[in-house]
């Protein structure tokens, strides 16, 4: 039974039609998972899998009592204590906090290392760039909300808006427009090569790879049974793509739990990850949100739900944290107050070229700059 079926997606694709929402949900075998995850938040609680067919009759059966001014409290055999899951032991912890700044945007939205390592964050609409000690060097100014941003050796600078990308110069010049790529695109993520850019489109399910000057070349990550693509599981706005060392695409597939490697052409490689809230899995309906590459191949990835910021060796295995849930007590209380605190929000992570991790916190619109420890 799902509980919450079209509210789930409501927040991040609004136009999309009821019959994309059900056809959506017909292909997502994640959706009673995550419409039962998220309702047992909203309650401060993770309720297990197993249950969730007492635990949708249990909350009708709560309905009509309150609806009758009785109450009367979820049962123990329904409930689980996430307390343990955020607190990180010490010893997994291989980052310390070196320092943190405001970016003084209300709504903070991707962060990414370029040239340099600027740090380039978007948000409200601007792009502003930064130095790894939180000095404003400058801003890009937009005349609509930005999604994502990526900054090229060349001096471009893509902006990912809702369902169009602007290509601005290094003194925030727009040089040109891309066109639409219409009503139900969600553009939450970009990545540039040498002769491509990679735009992924969590509300179309899909990684388009165009030229530089913006037309397609093919699609990526569609379900494909005669390419063993099993397609992605995209349940919120949340879809990441990499161009890795290797010279292959690393894709989030989200509602899988896990991270994919692509050739540009669209064939899957490997893939990795589980579904696990223990910490060397992914938790939630839908995770890792975000993630980035450090120059050896390892991973970086970032989770909402339980706001944890990870690392995992090249071949996908949990090495260490870098920085745990204790850091973003806002994150957590957002996500058990309502769907809208976590369904739409989560971490960003960059990564520059002496290692260091910087952490974009949505909520405070702070970044959090980390550190391996000596």
């Amino acid at each position: 039974m799902s509980l919450l079926p079209f509210t789930v997606r409501k927040s991040f694709q609004e136009s999309k039609t009821s019959k994309d929402n059900r056809v959506m949900q017909e292909n997502n075998p994640t959706t009673g998972r995550r419409d039962f995850l998220q309702t047992a938040m909203r309650a401060g609680a993770v309720v297990g899998l197993g249950a969730v067919a007492g635990y949708a009759a249990h909350l009708l059966r709560s309905r009509a009592r309150r609806s009758r001014g009785e109450t009367r409290v979820l049962g123990e055999e329904f409930c689980y204590d996430v307390g343990k899951f955020q607190e990180t032991d010490p010893q997994l912890v291989a980052y310390q906090e070196v320092t943190h700044f405001k970016t003084g945007l209300r709504e903070a939205r991707a962060v990414h290392v370029g040239p340099e390592d600027r740090l380039f964050v978007a948000g409200d609409q601007v792009v502003r760039v930064f130095r790894a000690d939180g000095t404003q060097d400058s801003e890009i100014r937009l005349d609509a909300a930005p999604k994502c941003v990526f900054a090229t050796p060349d001096g471009g600078v893509f902006v990912g808006f809702r369902s169009q990308v602007g290509v601005y110069s290094a003194t925030g010049d727009l040089k040109t427009k891309w066109e639409t790529l219409g009503d139900g695109a969600v553009l939450t993520c970009i990545a540039v090569g040498k002769n491509d850019v990679f735009l992924a489109d969590a509300g179309n399910r899909v990684i388009l790879r165009l030229d530089r000057a913006g037309k397609e070349i093919c699609r990526i990550g569609q379900k494909d049974e005669a390419r063993h693509v099993p397609g992605l599981v995209v349940p919120s706005p949340f879809l990441c793509v990499r161009i890795a060392a290797d010279g292959l695409l690393r894709v989030t597939n989200p509602g899988r739990h896990r991270i994919e490697a692509y050739t540009f052409d669209g064939d899957l490689e490997f893939s990795w990850g589980k579904p696990s809230m223990a910490i060397d899995g992914f938790c939630g309906c839908c995770n890792p949100v975000n993630f980035e590459m450090l120059p050896d191949g390892r991973y970086v990835t970032c989770e909402k739900g339980l706001p944890r910021v990870k690392i995992y060796d090249s071949d996908g295995k949990f090495e260490s944290v870098v920085v745990g849930p204790e850091r973003f007590g806002r994150d957590l209380k957002a996500c058990a107050e309502g769907l809208s605190g976590c369904q739409d929000r989560g971490l960003g992570v960059a990564v520059d070229s002496q290692g260091r991790v910087f952490v974009l916190d949505v909520y405070s619109g702070e970044v959090v700059v980390m550190k391996r420890k000596t």
